[in-house]
């Protein structure tokens, strides 16, 4: 379990293809690699991997085709730089929203509107997604935990903060740019729960 607020940015050193998955090699500041273990998770652009291995400034990652197919991993190239989250500790603030690491898919950059030094970015997204959004709801953007400003079929918006742009690779984006989406698992259960309701209900009648 994350919470949406990134530790780190770190850079891709190499990327290898592995039959149908890759191995993810990635520089890392010491305050996650000496915290580091074989077998822990770490939200990578908010997908949660596995370490397979640990050197001086880098861990090792491995993506399998699941993966790649739901989140922007495999269009990582050498030198580009991503997103690091540790789980939450058990003694933790919850500072952001329940980040579970599972992306749900992907969505692009639609606009970026600057307003001095905030920035307002639209998103476009597959409306199954969009449909779990609600104005000043939490989403996770490439593992941030951000606040929806509006939502429409298909498409969300974000006001992002300078602090955040500073600190995480949004401020680094483009128009086109992709990325990974997950909705709030609370969103997820009422949309499914809420038919189940309504055929229990319509069975009463």
């Amino acid at each position: 379990m994350f919470t949406g607020l990134v530790e780190d940015r770190g850079t891709v050193q190499l990327l290898e293809k592995n039959g149908s998955a890759i191995d993810l090699t990635l520089e890392i500041s010491e305050l996650i690699t000496n915290d580091a273990h074989i077998g822990d998770s770490v939200a990578i652009n908010g997908c949660c991997l596995t370490v397979v291995e640990i050197n001086s400034g880098t861990l090792k990652f491995q993506a399998g085709a699941e993966t790649l197919e739901k989140t922007n991993l495999g269009l990582l190239s050498q030198g580009d730089q991503v997103n690091i989250e540790r789980p939450l500790a058990a003694d933790g603030r919850l500072g952001g929203h329940f980040v579970q690491g599972h992306v749900d898919g992907v969505g692009s950059i639609k606009s970026i509107d600057r307003d001095g030094e905030w920035i307002t970015m639209w998103f476009e997204v597959p409306e199954a997604l969009s449909l779990q959004m609600v104005p000043k709801g939490s989403v996770t953007v490439d593992g941030i935990s951000l606040t929806i400003v509006e939502c429409q079929p298909a498409t969300f918006s974000i006001a992002l903060i300078p602090h955040t742009l500073e600190v995480t690779t949004l401020g680094q984006k483009q128009i086109g740019s992709v990325v990974n989406i997950e909705t709030d698992i609370l969103g997820k259960y009422v949309q499914k729960l809420i038919p189940l309701k309504l055929d229990g209900f319509n069975e009463r009648q």
